[in-house]
């Protein structure tokens, strides 16, 4: 079957787009400052729900700034609904997983994780990911310098969505432009919708042919995947993919960016993991926990409940603050510090709970595969900020680095 294929968006950039975007969010340098005092009054907070841009007559809503408050919350998914995101992702997204509860969410997520088994995730990796970030490593690694967010960071994750959903071509900027059309509902209802009705008609016939004809790609386990003889539809399946592009995209190269921010601002820890690749694993989580690259996510309750001595009524709006609940001081001493050597305890930059995210096993290959090749093809990679470049993680939903200027010896 033929597929249309996209025409390139020449003019995007997608740092720039990005940038702004955070801007128009929450241009915020450090706002743990504020978490903290916030948490120290109460790990529950009562809040104005304008201040979440919720219109002034929505339901009571509430701050979740502890950990234990904040796991509690997404580990009870009788008491708390994430039904409330179909209100601004479901009209251009459609029916994802992100806001289905109970026994929907348990089928939907069982079909779904068939597609991300470990079998999938060892193809990937080999045949995969680690080829196409060596390729993108080779197009600086002669240069002895480069901008790892524009060159790098931001660029990788799209493409790999991009691979392993066997998306005929290589769309990369085009994806990457309506993937964040598509979560800008916010700020562009129509350029949104119309993003979203541009990915369908391109996805739409491809899925129709991996149906007719499976091939070795994320499109064809969720067309194979059943249980009990159940199986996924076209309104399930396109849903899912218009949530992966941007989710699996973006947070990935938040990720990756806050990972090295930690590591090139602190040349020991950057040579203690460059000496012993053992130590990359629990770099990756001690970056997750101390910058998740999203900050918050929404629950509402479904009955009368307390949490944190907080009695939250029915309908009750919760922002789960993510990024406070991991340097929550009654779980980690120092929080504020990235310190790779800390002894690990789970965070919940991933959630947790039934709604977990499953791509988080994806995540983290693709930033070890990340750092590991970094250091293996850059020796000599060290920070390379000039009097006026103010390098630094910035965002108050989302984080990341504004830029990551780097200097290494030159192949």
């Amino acid at each position: 079957m033929q597929v249309a294929l996209p025409t390139a968006d020449e003019g995007f950039d997608p740092y720039e787009a990005f940038t702004d975007a955070d801007s128009a969010v929450g241009d915020v340098r450090d706002p743990y400052p504020a978490f903290a005092a916030a948490r120290e009054q109460s790990p529950v907070h009562r809040i104005d729900p304008s201040e979440y841009g919720m219109p002034a007559d929505s339901p009571p809503a509430f701050t979740i700034y502890g950990y234990d408050e904040a796991n509690a919350v997404l580990r009870d998914a009788h008491g708390f609904s994430s039904k409330g995101y179909e209100n601004y992702m479901g009209p251009v997204m459609g029916h994802t997983i992100l806001e289905m509860d109970g026994a929907e969410h348990h089928r939907h997520r069982g079909l779904v994780a068939q597609a991300f088994r470990s079998k999938a995730l060892e193809r990937w990796e080999t045949g995969l990911i680690a080829p196409l970030i060596s390729d993108l490593i080779g197009e600086i690694e002669t240069e002895g310098h480069a901008e790892l967010v524009r060159d790098f960071t931001i660029r990788f994750p799209m493409k790999v969505i991009d691979r392993i959903l066997g998306l005929p071509g290589d769309h990369y900027a085009w994806f990457l432009k309506r993937s964040f059309e598509l979560i800008s509902i916010m700020r562009n209802w129509d350029r949104a919708v119309a993003a979203s009705g541009a990915l369908r008609e391109y996805l739409s016939p491809i899925l129709d042919a991996r149906r007719v004809d499976t091939e070795d790609d994320l499109i064809s386990e969720l067309v194979k995947a059943q249980i009990d003889g159940h199986t996924l539809s076209d309104d399930e399946i396109l849903p899912f993919l218009l949530l992966l592009l941007p989710a699996g995209a973006e947070t990935t190269y938040r990720s990756t960016g806050n990972l090295m921010f930690g590591l090139l601002s602190d040349p020991d820890q950057l040579a203690a993991v460059r000496d012993d690749r053992a130590l990359v694993p629990q770099a990756i989580e001690e970056a997750l926990r101390w910058e998740p690259p999203l900050v918050y996510i929404v629950r509402s309750a479904t009955r009368d409940i307390t949490v944190g001595g907080v009695d939250i009524p029915e309908g009750g709006q919760v922002v789960v603050n993510m990024g406070a609940a991991n340097r929550d001081p009654r779980r980690w001493d120092r929080p504020d510090e990235f310190d790779i050597h800390r002894e690990v305890h789970p965070h919940i930059s991933f959630a947790s709970g039934a709604h977990a995210c499953l791509g988080m096993h994806l995540a983290r290959m693709e930033m070890r595969i990340a750092v590991n090749q970094l250091l293996d093809r850059l020796p000599g990679l060290a920070l390379d900020a000039g009097p006026d470049d103010d390098v630094h993680i910035h965002g108050m939903t989302f984080r990341s680095p504004t830029s990551l200027p780097v200097r290494f010896d030159a192949r």
